[in-house]
């Protein structure tokens, strides 16, 4: 497999079937991301991961779409936070706390997608357990912290 044509603090995206997956390429071919937690689909955890087993046979590429309208913060500061993330736990909602929204805050330090329109209906659905947050959001209130888990 080649190595992917990203420099660390890059966003990379996995196109899954039916919605992206979202990625903060971390360098030496690690990725780090959100990853469903439990199977409720009500919180997900962020884990460093080979980028050839978060995208699987899925194609990806870098993606750093808002560069044009957002400042990214330096990248030795992206992997640093990034890297303090590691292991914690955080709520999940496909309409406010998505993948996309956790790499956007990362990188520029705000946090959206554009797999939810403004009115925060889905687009397109942003991992596993989209349609089951779809389904139940809005009965779902977000911690203002995140939880660490130890291994």
């Amino acid at each position: 497999t080649s190595k992917p044509n990203a420099t660390p603090g890059e966003l990379v995206d996995t196109f899954r079937s039916g919605y992206e997956h979202w990625t903060i390429y971390m360098g030496d071919e690690n990725e780090v991301h959100l990853a469903p937690a439990n199977r409720k689909g009500f919180s997900a955890i962020v884990k460093k991961e080979l980028l050839y087993d978060v995208a699987g046979r899925d194609k990806y590429q870098v993606n750093n779409k808002h560069n044009d309208k957002y400042r990214p913060l330096p990248s030795n500061k992206i992997i640093q936070r990034a890297e303090e993330l590691v292991g914690q736990v955080w709520p999940y909602s496909l309409t406010s706390e998505n993948c996309e929204h956790f790499v956007n805050e990362l990188r520029y330090g705000v946090s959206r997608s554009d797999q939810v329109r403004p009115d925060g209906k889905s687009v397109r659905l942003c991992g596993p357990h989209g349609l089951a947050a779809l389904l139940c959001r809005g009965s779902f209130v977000a911690q203002k912290r995140p939880q660490t888990i130890c291994n």
